[in-house]
């Protein structure tokens, strides 16, 4: 069993940057492919970012390359997205979550936190 926990959500205008935060308890964390997702309203859940429990490889959605980097540690158990140029359409309820030894681009999500809001203004 692994709980997540997300943080550093906000508001912030367009152009801005922001670092979203996703603590993990339990065992193994190293053993888990980690991934955030976002949810606008009115619209479908959408992947935006997976790093693999190594961290030697990293997955993004196109909306978000080289905007946004995922990283980990998994000596303090954390998950990190930092989102540089921020958008007004990056708009969302952002949910982290955790997959044992899951693929990046078919990370399906056996655990996910409660999720943080980003608001952008233009």
């Amino acid at each position: 069993q692994v709980q997540l926990v997300e943080s550093g959500g906000g508001l912030v205008q367009a152009g801005d940057s922001l670092r979203l935060s996703c603590a993990a308890s339990g065992r193994a964390f190293g053993s888990y492919t980690m991934a955030w997702f976002r949810q606008a309203p009115g619209k479908e859940r959408e992947f935006v970012a997976a790093i693999k429990w190594s961290a030697t490889s990293t997955y993004y959605t196109d909306s978000v390359k080289a905007r946004f980097t995922i990283s980990r540690d998994n000596a303090e158990n954390t998950v990190n997205l930092q989102m540089n140029s921020l958008k007004p359409e990056d708009t969302a309820f952002y949910y982290c979550a955790a997959e044992k030894y899951g693929s990046l681009s078919g990370f399906r999500g056996d655990y996910w936190g409660q999720g943080t809001q980003v608001i952008v203004s233009s």
